[in-house]
């Protein structure tokens, strides 16, 4: 049965991993390496088990969470798909079953918001999970870098973002600090509305409330 740890430490995954990040160098986008998919993955995981999803479903989100985003070794344009197209002949090499493989090619083929949908409660969490991985040491250029654009600008004003779940209240909040010399609040919503959007989606999916918490102040 196939693991995250299998994926994780496969040699063909980090060579695909590398190579669509250094893409994302070339095109000036921000990192999209080991720390975004092992955070999107840790994400996930916090929101399945603080909702009682059970060991096996859980793995299963982690597992699309590390592969969602080798497709932007293809083209950034589609590179859900694209990624769940690379992922297919990796699953089937590692051994996992036609039903988890296909319950991982609809997580990683639904993630990106121009083409996305929290199709199951896995879906949903890593969709969060990448959606709410704002930060400051995703940035690659720094300022006065002409390059340094509005996302850059949003996610470099982020000095700490976390996810929170409470099952209790039924809601899941992503906190952030945002330091106002970067980056506005209004342009924060500028950049990422249509992903706050898809996690207010993705957070339905699984029977909660989706909040945007900023500087402590709830914004959403």
């Amino acid at each position: 049965m196939i693991t995250f740890e299998m994926v994780k430490n496969d040699p063909e995954v980090k060579t695909y991993i590398e190579k669509a990040d250094q893409i994302m160098i070339a095109i000036g986008y921000t990192e999209h390496s080991y720390a975004h998919v092992g955070k999107v993955a840790h994400t996930a995981e916090k929101i399945l088990t603080a909702l009682n999803y059970s060991a096996r479903d859980i793995e299963i989100a982690k597992i699309a969470a590390y592969l969602h985003d080798i497709g932007n070794l293809v083209n950034r344009k589609d590179h859900a798909h694209s990624s769940a197209v690379l992922a297919f002949p990796l699953l089937q090499r590692l051994g996992a079953a036609p039903d988890e493989i296909a319950d991982i090619l609809s997580i990683i083929g639904h993630h990106d918001e121009s083409s996305a949908a929290p199709v199951s409660p896995m879906a949903a969490a890593v969709i969060i999970g990448d959606k709410a991985d704002v930060r400051r040491s995703r940035v690659r250029q720094l300022l006065p870098d002409p390059h340094f654009d509005m996302h850059d600008r949003v996610n470099y004003s982020v000095y700490q973002s976390v996810v929170l779940v409470d099952a209790e209240h039924k809601a899941i909040t992503m906190e952030c600090d945002v330091d106002p010399e970067f980056s506005s609040v209004v342009e924060f919503f500028e950049a990422f509305l249509s992903r706050m959007s898809l996690c207010r989606k993705a957070a339905e999916k699984l029977g909660m409330h989706f909040h945007l918490r900023i500087n402590n102040t709830d914004m959403l």
